[in-house]
């Protein structure tokens, strides 16, 4: 699989919104693809963070933004709990690699199925916590190219430690 090209620089509003959007999903799906669950799911760091971990909140993220907050469906699927704030970060026994990576796909497309025929302008159903308002559509793309760019750059960084070590050019 080849990494995944630099989205268009000019368009709509719309248009590069979306494109950074797809570009940035594009580029964690390409970071999740032919790592082993073993690795996937390493704590290359003082967090508990892994590849894995991170594709597993990102799709939280997901279904959190578009679902929950903007289009007012609950979403009831969540491993975080107050007992146990992180678990959209926690991969399960039965969690495959495969099984991740789809059920990441499917919540960008259920985002992508809200989002479609909806004003940037549109208000979300819930305010957010930070400031009680509303925000638009607009802000809930930005939100989320923000967080999908950031954890993409995590994984980035997990991939190059690992394939370096499985590599040889770095040793415990």
């Amino acid at each position: 699989m080849n990494a995944p090209e630099y989205p268009p620089s000019s368009g709509t509003e719309r248009e590069l919104l979306e494109n950074q959007i797809e570009f940035a999903r594009a580029m964690v799906i390409f970071k999740a693809t032919g790592i082993s669950k073993e690795d996937g799911t390493k704590r290359l760091g003082p967090t508990a963070t892994s590849v894995l971990g991170v594709l597993r909140h990102l799709t939280e993220v997901e279904h959190w933004w578009f679902q929950d907050r903007f289009a007012g469906i609950p979403y009831t699927e969540s491993r975080s709990s107050e007992e146990d704030p992180d678990g959209e970060f926690k991969i399960l026994e039965e969690d495959t690699v495969e099984s991740l990576i789809e059920g990441y796909k499917a919540a960008c497309e259920n985002s992508r199925q809200i989002a479609k025929g909806k004003s940037l302008d549109d208000l979300a159903a819930h305010a957010r916590t930070t400031d009680n308002l509303h925000p638009n559509l607009r802000w809930v793309y930005l939100r989320m190219i923000d967080e999908t760019a950031r954890h993409s750059g995590n994984m980035e960084i997990y991939r190059e430690l690992l394939d370096n070590f499985h590599s040889g050019r770095i040793t415990n």
